[in-house]
């Protein structure tokens, strides 16, 4: 599980431009779930279009961004049977302290990208 270079090339420009709108708000989602004891894997779906994966968490309209941010964590991933390995996953798991797990979702595309948060200054 690596961040693909095709997605990279594809939409990085676009979900760079976001995260720096809503990492504040993801990093804080992330920690909530794991210091609620739901999870210690946060993964943000994120799309478009609406997906039936995780909560809407910030809509596109919302703040202006061009993708929905939903939220969930790995046990729907493995329920929904879109992560087979799921110990295999959570070895390539990011700390979730210091990187965001995205699942972009997209009409041809979808897989995981780690991305870091921006330092607390």
């Amino acid at each position: 599980m690596q961040n693909d270079p095709e997605l990279n090339g594809k939409y990085l420009g676009s979900i760079t431009k976001d995260f720096v709108v809503v990492a504040d708000t993801l990093k804080e989602a992330a920690y909530q779930v794991k210091k609620r004891g739901f999870s210690d894997f946060p993964i943000f779906p994120i799309a478009q279009e609406s997906i039936p994966i995780g909560q809407l968490l910030i809509g596109r309209e919302e703040l202006n961004t061009a993708w929905n941010y939903n939220i969930t964590y790995l046990d729907e991933f493995v329920q929904r049977k879109l992560v087979e390995d799921e110990e295999a996953f959570k070895k390539a798991f990011k700390n979730p302290d210091e990187f965001c797990c995205l699942f972009v979702v997209d009409k041809t595309f979808t897989n995981f990208l780690f991305v870091p948060y921006p330092e607390d200054e």
